[in-house]
């Protein structure tokens, strides 16, 4: 399982939360009380992690909401194969691949040492 449960008001700007099965970061949260009778609702907006798309979703603050289990680590590039970067993990020395990020690519230099992120089973190069 890599997530957990959180109410919406227990959300904060900067933070994750999983929209349409994506992981997203939270850009802005605002809440407003309907009325007399009803429940408050909190508007999201977010951005998505690997597809960089933005979203917004509406919810009552009370609703529970997917928040991903997100790892950072560091490894260091192999090399540099087409529109991806072979990787190796600074901990566990697991080697793998991942696509290249184009702000990103002039950066990349094999035996550099990068920052990446994982979360649902998938990776992302952070910091170069």
């Amino acid at each position: 399982m890599s997530w957990e449960q959180a109410e919406v008001r227990e959300l904060k700007e900067g933070r994750y939360v999983i929209v349409d099965e994506e992981p997203c970061k939270i850009l802005s949260i605002t809440t407003s009380k309907p009325g007399k009778h009803g429940e408050a609702k909190a508007r999201l907006d977010v951005v998505g992690l690997f597809d960089g798309q933005k979203r917004s979703i509406v919810h009552p603050v009370t609703h529970k909401v997917k928040v991903p289990m997100i790892d950072k680590r560091s490894a260091q590039i192999l090399a540099l194969i087409g529109e991806e970067v072979q990787l190796m993990d600074a901990e566990t020395y697991e080697v793998f691949t991942v696509p290249i990020d184009p702000e990103l690519k002039d950066a990349l230099q094999p035996g550099k040492d990068i920052l990446y992120m994982v979360a649902m089973d998938r990776n992302k190069i952070t910091r170069a």
